[in-house]
């Protein structure tokens, strides 16, 4: 008796496809009434890269020696490129980008006048350079995040959801003589993170939390839906729109920040006591 299997050819070099989690479908979330919540607030975070336990959202930062992996950086900038997601310009989301338009902003070349002598007459002489300006995911070490907090109305339980996220740089404006001026830690756009359209890019692409295993991984959006980083509050939502750094110096800032995260977490807990 004869046998006859289904061969199917992914490359010469791999045996599956590692980066994509299949047909992934992100979990629906249960839909809030605003007439469901007794109490709500908004935190913004940080998400630094630097810190042991969040660098997996710098690794791996080059696809093209890691068999296609990306880091987050890269799949939400590919994504944007694509058309696959909105992008907005502010934390809230009220002002929509156009992805094509930013993305030709971003990447229009810089022309740069360099100098390149003297001539007989002890003139400086100059050349026009032009020099193409291209994403680099290894330059985002940091993300913003603008997270929910609320309590419903039905059950007293203290929920969150991630609303808008930014991959962060650093950001300088070069003069044509040459000087380089800082402009701070800026973000690029900002992506709704309750948009289905990102949680299906999110839910297909793989977290590497653990650099020794490239399997059994989690995707990005369980990363996101069960808050698995550590992050530092910037600014919580008040009347003056104030970040903490406005009222708050050096070591106070930490501090300050400490106490907003642990208040919110009291309030939760205080609907539970009797």
């Amino acid at each position: 008796m004869t046998s006859y299997g289904q061969t199917v050819d992914r490359g010469p070099d791999i045996i599956y496809s590692s980066q994509e989690q299949g047909d992934s479908r992100p979990i629906p979330l249960p839909f809030i009434r605003e007439s469901d919540v007794i109490w709500s607030t908004d935190l913004w975070k940080t998400i630094s890269a630097a810190e042991l336990f969040n660098q997996f959202f710098y690794f791996p930062y080059d696809e093209y020696i890691n068999f296609g992996k990306k880091s987050l950086a890269y799949i939400l900038w590919d994504a944007m490129a694509a058309d696959e997601i909105p992008i907005y310009e502010d934390d809230e989301l009220l002002i929509p980008l156009d992805n094509q338009v930013f993305l030709r902003r971003y990447t229009k070349p810089d022309t740069l006048l360099l100098e390149i002598g003297y001539d007989d007459d002890d003139n400086e002489l100059y050349e026009t350079v032009i020099r193409p300006n291209n994403f680099d995911g290894s330059e985002v070490f940091n993300y913003s995040l603008r997270e929910t907090w609320f309590i419903g109305r039905q059950d007293s339980r203290q929920d969150s959801r991630r609303m808008s996220l930014a991959p962060v740089k650093e950001s300088y404006r070069e003069l044509p003589n040459g000087e380089v001026i800082p402009l701070g830690h800026l973000p690029l756009f900002w992506v709704p993170m309750q948009n289905m359209r990102v949680r299906s890019l999110l839910v297909r692409y793989t977290a590497y939390m653990d650099p020794t295993n490239s399997v059994g991984q989690p995707s990005w959006d369980w990363v996101f839906l069960n808050q698995h980083y550590e992050a530092y509050v910037t600014r919580e939502s008040n009347t003056h729109d104030r970040k903490i750094y406005d009222y708050r110096q050096g070591l106070d800032v930490m501090l300050e920040a400490e106490r907003i995260e642990d208040k919110v977490f009291e309030i939760g807990n205080e609907m539970w006591d009797y």
